[in-house]
């Protein structure tokens, strides 16, 4: 199974996590886009760590992060596994999984 989550506001950081947690361990491929103030989940450590433990593709909106400064892609060593683009990564989330979760 793929699944595409993509977090809108980071009222559901929580739930994004429960559903990242649950779909990495059944072994599911994970896409997850962040976008609006979803983006601040970069500051949360359990999904930091979650991203450095896991394979989970992840990308989010650069024009979110401008808006939000305190999401910064640059910290705790994310630049690796951080795609900053735009909704072309949402539209290719959706074009390669086989269910989407927006949340």
């Amino acid at each position: 199974m793929r699944l595409g989550i993509v977090v809108t506001d980071q009222q559901f950081a929580d739930q994004a996590m429960d559903l990242l947690r649950g779909a990495d361990g059944r072994g599911w491929e994970l896409r997850c886009f962040l976008t609006d103030s979803g983006v601040r989940m970069l500051g949360r450590e359990d999904f930091r760590a979650f991203l450095g433990a896991s394979q989970a593709h992840v990308s989010l909106c650069e024009l979110s992060v401008d808006r939000y400064p305190d999401a910064d892609p640059h910290a705790g060593g994310l630049d690796e596994r951080v795609i900053v683009g735009g909704q072309y990564q949402d539209a290719e989330l959706v074009k390669n999984t086989d269910r989407v979760i927006v949340l």
